[in-house]
């Protein structure tokens, strides 16, 4: 009689491996993303997000690319895929797809697909990734619209390929109805493809350490992930506070505020009273609200555990709904991320009262995005190769101070996307970027000074006209210092005529005009009087202050200055 193979037992060395490679595998899926994506938004600003999940739809690993916004909604979204499409009618070769904002991550904007994954004809998982694609159809990306049905495209939550066959009416559908077609269905295709490449290399692993399916990896993920996190709040003191903060929001001010509580064993925050639904697109999905304050707790408390389902559940996100942080449907939320950006500023400043000296100062916020639509001239005969045009620009403000650094430059806290290149920006349609550089002073003073915004200037090519889309804030109120900095730098924008422009709204741009844009910087953290002199002079030296402001604020000299400066000139290194 021949004895039986004794089942495999796998050790904590091999777990641990296993999750540092499944990390690395849905990097691998970002970055074929990247590489494969149609819309600069996702090749050169890293708008998107790549994750792998268990067969129950716990997240287990995010890649490092991409954004909070984008994969902490992700983790709550393949939940709504296994409820719409039915356990029972996944098959291998499958491909799911949706743009729903409350099903997914948050507006229209942003393309969301589901592959199940299949080992030895076994379901054992999903892959899954979101991308931000330049146009979806409707009034274009941008806050005008008074409902989400005037957005754009909706796509429920359906299959994109039933066993291997792609659904070509839904995609007749979805070129009829948006700007740019074959941009957006290219970035359908990268979408399907970087989860496949995700599938790839799973079941490479599972072949290597001989796993039939990912309960036992998932298990060893998930309950050290919730133990680690655990320990982290429950070494801190219990206590509550509230935080708040104003934006400018569309037509009228925003308010922001939220109960932060410390309890044994979770984390809570409370979004009452903040304020109700704006007419406009800036609402915010709770989803995406939700990501964001977890993204905020997540880098303050915990910021070296990896994000997984696990590691997110003890930060507990309410909110009254129809608040501008728990939109419900039909409200417009294009530009949800004007609100959802600036929810971290708003939890640190009730964390900052219950853990001092922790976390940062105020910063930009919300990205520093436009769009710009482009068509010929129609105020004389255009040229006869003009063409229309859809650019969007991602841009950032500087990043609030912290308490022991200054605030970074042009620097998307939190969204962690990146700025576009001027070169790639101009080379996807006829716009021209006739500046893009630091703004000198817009940091606030400190201790510890805010990261500096930046200035562009836009125009067109010859014989274009344009609409752009502001998606700005900070304009009436600039970010605030902490623990007695000083205010960062407001938005500002006009045209080169100086006739002013609204920081939000679609706005039309003559025949060659250009536009100017002061972004935000972040503020600064504790009193300006505790800056040293050595930062102070490599600052001016630097030309992130002026002379003004050295001596004004900062209380150089000016002979002082005058040598500074001179050194400068000299090229002497500080």
């Amino acid at each position: 009689m021949i004895a039986s193979t004794p089942p495999r037992t796998t050790s904590e060395v091999q777990y641990q491996v296993m999750w540092n490679r499944l990390i690395s595998v849905v990097e691998e899926q970002a970055q074929a993303l990247v590489r494969t994506a149609f819309s600069t938004s996702v090749r050169e600003a890293g708008d998107l997000s790549a994750g792998v999940y268990d067969a129950q739809g716990h997240m287990l690993a995010q890649a490092v690319t991409g954004t909070p916004g984008h994969v902490n909604a992700m983790a709550d979204a393949v939940a709504h895929f296994i409820r719409r499409i039915g356990r029972e009618n996944f098959a291998p070769g499958d491909i799911y797809i949706t743009n729903d904002p409350w099903e997914g991550t948050g507006h229209l904007h942003d393309i969301t697909i589901v592959t199940p994954s299949y080992y030895n004809e076994t379901f054992v998982g999903f892959f899954a990734c979101t991308a931000h694609i330049v146009d979806i159809g409707g009034r274009g990306f941008g806050a005008d619209a008074n409902s989400v049905y005037e957005e754009g495209l909706y796509i429920p939550i359906m299959k994109l390929a039933d066993r291997g066959v792609v659904d070509q009416t839904m995609m007749r559908i979805i070129r009829g109805n948006v700007r740019e077609p074959d941009q957006l269905v290219g970035d359908i295709y990268a979408l399907a493809s970087c989860n496949e490449i995700g599938h790839r290399r799973l079941i490479d692993m599972m072949k290597e350490f001989e796993l039939a399916d990912l309960s036992g990896i998932s298990e060893f993920i998930l309950s050290n992930s919730r133990r680690a996190t655990l320990e982290r709040i429950n070494a801190l003191t219990p206590g509550m506070a509230r935080g708040e903060m104003r934006t400018d929001g569309y037509a009228q001010p925003v308010d922001l505020k939220v109960q932060l509580t410390i309890e044994k064993d979770r984390i809570l925050c409370d979004f009452a009273g903040t304020s109700g639904l704006d007419k406009k697109g800036i609402n915010c999905p709770l989803v995406y609200t939700k990501a964001y304050a977890c993204y905020a707790l997540k880098c303050a408390i915990a910021p070296e555990i990896p994000n997984n389902a696990a590691s997110l559940a003890p930060f507990e996100i309410t909110a009254p709904e129809n608040t501008i942080v728990n939109a419900l449907h039909p409200a417009p939320v294009a530009l949800r991320h004007i609100i959802g950006h600036m929810v971290p500023d708003a939890v640190y400043a009730a964390l900052d009262q219950l853990l001092p000296g922790l976390v940062p100062a105020e910063g930009a916020g919300c990205l520093c995005n436009f769009q710009v639509s482009l068509r010929p001239r129609s105020d004389a005969p255009a040229p006869p190769h003009a063409r229309r045009a859809e650019v969007l620009t991602f841009n950032s403000g500087g990043s609030g101070a912290r308490p022991g650094l200054d605030g970074m430059n042009a620097t998307a806290f939190p969204s962690g996307v990146m700025t576009m290149p001027v070169e790639a920006t101009e080379q996807v349609g006829p716009v021209l970027i006739w500046r893009k550089e630091l703004r000198a002073d817009s940091g606030g003073a400190g201790r510890h000074r805010g990261g500096l915004g930046q200035y562009m200037e836009v125009g067109a090519q010859e014989g274009y006209e344009f609409d752009i889309q502001a998606m700005f804030d900070r304009v009436n109120h600039p970010a605030n210092g902490r623990q007695g900095g000083s205010k960062g730098s407001a938005t500002t924008i006009a045209l080169d005529d100086g006739a002013p422009m609204r920081g939000k709204g679609k706005q039309f741009v003559p025949h060659g005009k250009k536009v100017m844009m002061a972004f935000p910087g972040g503020a600064g953290y504790g009193p300006v009087c505790e800056r040293s002199t050595a930062e102070i002079l490599k600052d001016l030296a630097g030309g992130y202050i002026t002379a003004q402001a050295a001596e004004e604020l900062y209380g150089l000299a000016p002979q002082q200055i005058a040598d500074v400066l001179e050194r400068a000139k000299n090229g002497e290194a500080f």
